[in-house]
């Protein structure tokens, strides 16, 4: 919400100019006769699904992906009337509620379409069937499969088969030929669906890494997630990317209280570390209830330019760090961006937590609000002691 005051002094702040950069630099790379599906679940990624959906539509995407029912319905609930897809199963017990709302759900399921069109009654469903060539978890498998939902749909006017896709399981590494042997997979099964007539408006195969290793072959829709927020979908593909992302994700706190420490006084839960004699050790109101878990103990924080490491262990709401020098009460703390010539990046957080960088913002909580902000303009005020 624009001009919404926070008072919690810890913060993430997405760019939105650099959500669009990387829309656009999408849109230039596939064909012309490619449309933009963006994907927005789990909260736009951590980064705010309201913010970056309005924001993806005013950069010209067709349409918006979201995991699961809820997530549909809250865009509808904040005013957004573009198509959206659910990428995941939902009971069928809902397929009113979706058509309802002008929802688009996945189908792949032939009693799944029984027990949806008795509760749809006269309701007409836009449905997008999700064909299984390898990823082994939601889809129709075989010609077998395909058929008996091609006869169940014969059955009821109440579904509107609007797109078809798939989606790759090792599309983020490069030397894996698996995916061609998903497109063939697709394609094929494709071919048969038509057979019966099925010509659907979208065919989707490619997501962020499909479509930059074949973009000629991602159908007439790419749907883009990880990219869309400025991060590489795997270190591989930053070899093969021929353009640039620009992340759109930063993290803030500050320093809400400053010590001197005499030689070996305990810091945190355990006493796992002591200090030495004169150590400056700042206090930040981050912790593992937003995401900031203990296993970050041995990272550190930018304060000034500088590098503060993270000592003893990681409280559920605070951390504490040892400060290059002594600093006022107020000042800046960077966990995720850049101070000056250091930078501390979401693909750093991830290979220190041994994991992928998608997970890294999806994991900040909901305690730390997010400000938006473009060409310099944010959007929401952080009441907060940050010094001038």
């Amino acid at each position: 919400m624009d001009n919404q005051v926070y008072y919690r002094g810890t913060w993430a702040e997405v760019d939105l100019g650099a959500i669009e950069q990387n829309i656009k630099s999408y849109q230039r790379y596939v064909s012309d006769d490619v449309a933009v599906m963006a994907v927005v679940k789990a909260n736009g990624y951590g980064h705010g699904a309201v913010a970056v959906a309005e924001k993806a539509l005013k950069a010209g995407v067709e349409y918006l992906a979201v995991a699961i029912l809820d997530e549909a319905i809250a865009l509808r609930e904040a005013g957004i009337e573009a198509p959206i897809l659910v990428l995941g199963w939902v009971p069928p017990i809902y397929a009113k509620i979706a058509a309802t709302n002008n929802i688009t759900l996945t189908v792949f399921q032939e009693k799944w379409l029984e027990e949806a069109s008795i509760v749809l009654d006269d309701m007409l469903l836009n449905i997008h069937l999700k064909i299984d060539t390898g990823m082994g978890r939601l889809g129709i498998k075989s010609e077998k499969e395909a058929k008996r939902l091609i006869d169940s749909l014969a059955l009821s006017p109440s579904f509107q088969v609007e797109g078809v896709y798939t989606h790759f399981a090792t599309a983020d590494e490069p030397e894996n030929s698996f995916m061609e042997d998903q497109i063939e997979r697709f394609e094929t099964m494709v071919s048969y669906l038509k057979q019966y007539g099925l010509q659907p408006r979208w065919i989707h195969l490619g997501n962020s890494a499909g479509a930059i290793r074949s973009p000629k072959r991602v159908g007439n829709l790419i749907r883009l997630g990880i990219a869309m927020y400025g991060l590489s979908p795997s270190q591989e593909m930053k070899s093969i990317q021929t353009f640039e992302l620009k992340p759109s994700f930063c993290l803030y706190s500050q320093i809400v209280h400053v010590k001197e420490m005499r030689e070996g006084e305990p810091i945190s839960y355990g006493s796992t570390y002591r200090s030495s004699e004169g150590e400056w050790i700042g206090t930040i109101p981050i912790g593992y209830a937003d995401g900031w878990i203990r296993k970050l103990s041995e990272a550190y924080v930018l304060v000034n330019g500088e590098r503060a490491p993270i000592v003893g262990r990681i409280c559920m709401d605070q951390l504490m760090v040892r400060l290059p020098s002594k600093v006022k009460v107020g000042t800046k703390v960077t966990l995720i961006g850049k101070e000056g010539s250091e930078e501390i990046t979401i693909d750093d957080i991830a290979e220190r937590l041994d994991t992928i960088n998608y997970e890294i913002p999806c994991i900040i909580g909901p305690r730390v609000p997010r400000l938006f902000h473009e060409n310099g303009e944010k959007k929401g005020v952080m009441n907060t002691i940050l010094k001038k």
